[in-house]
């Protein structure tokens, strides 16, 4: 496929995830009613129909960032933790297609059942949130397995790991990953998934940490404020949060990182890492994406 014909397809592609065509309505607590532009470009909404609720500007973000792992050469795999209706997965699974790629794999994580009750006792900054009385959120694997199917892109290349983070990933015998995004809404989800998928990360890769700037239990994952001083430490020196701060994983330093840049200085290539989205993700190469309230992925 040519490059102008690729960027015909994947920009097609994005467009048809959100739905962006049809203009389905939305069926967010606090935004239930007819299609709104903006709040579907932003993400928002809760489609009624779309397979992401990311938006428009968020799947952009994840087209730059796979193309990107993939004309540099970084290796390994795809991931995200947290999928609803597998829009993201899909888009990271077009954009293998796009470019031939038939030697990585595009793993899918997630519960297919909404999100667990929090678990108070072992993390209480998961304490006031509701996410898992949500049923808009539980998208059971099925669903999730014909969503592919629907784009021609269900097959070996995907990787469906179906339980509860704490559950499927620390065992997770794959990677190394070039592309980790992480949309669990709970701190608990956050910490299981960069603790197990982090080590992973190939130098030069990407992290997506969709509303670290919005869910402070999500943020409050990252930056690590709780016993385990070392591993805040450790976030806080490879620059995961702090706004408008990317970073990617290095190559040849002893430490693995280093520090990018800030979001207004990433020049034209749209590669936002935690970039003004506005609505709270983070690019960490670690690379950024953020999310709206009461979603999931």
């Amino acid at each position: 496929m040519t490059s102008s014909a690729r960027e015909l397809y994947l920009d097609l592609l994005i467009k048809i995830l959100a739905n962006t065509i049809y203009e389905d309505p939305s069926i967010h607590p606090h935004s239930t009613g007819p299609f709104q532009p903006g709040l579907r470009s932003e993400g928002h909404d809760w489609p009624a129909v779309a397979h992401t609720m990311v938006g428009i500007r968020r799947l952009e973000n994840i087209r730059d960032l796979a193309q990107r792992a993939l004309d540099e050469g970084v290796p390994g795999d795809f991931i995200e933790t947290g999928v609803w209706r597998g829009g993201c997965c899909i888009l990271m699974r077009g954009v293998l297609a796009a470019n031939s790629v038939m030697d990585r794999k595009v793993h899918v994580a997630d519960s297919f059942a909404g999100l667990p009750a929090p678990n108070l006792q072992a993390y209480p900054a998961d304490d006031g949130w509701n996410f898992h009385q949500y049923k808009e959120l539980a998208i059971s694997l099925d669903e999730v397995k014909e969503n592919f199917a629907r784009y021609g892109l269900l097959d070996d290349q995907g990787v469906f790991l179906k339980g509860f983070f704490s559950d499927t990933l620390p065992v997770l015998d794959a990677g190394p990953f070039c592309l980790i995004r992480l949309d669990g809404d709970w701190y608990e989800s956050t910490y299981v998934a960069l603790d197990a998928l982090y080590p992973k990360l190939s130098p030069g890769g990407f992290v997506v940490l969709d509303d670290v700037n919005f869910l402070p239990p999500v943020r409050q994952a990252v930056v690590g404020r709780d016993s385990q001083e070392t591993r805040r430490e450790r976030w806080e020196r490879d620059r995961l949060v702090g706004p408008g701060v990317r970073n990617r994983r290095a190559v040849g330093r002893p430490d693995g990182h280093q520090e990018i840049g800030r979001a207004d200085q990433l020049g034209r290539s749209g590669r936002r890492a935690l970039q003004g989205k506005g609505d709270g993700e983070h690019v960490s190469a670690p690379a950024s994406c953020r999310r709206t309230r009461h979603r999931m992925g």
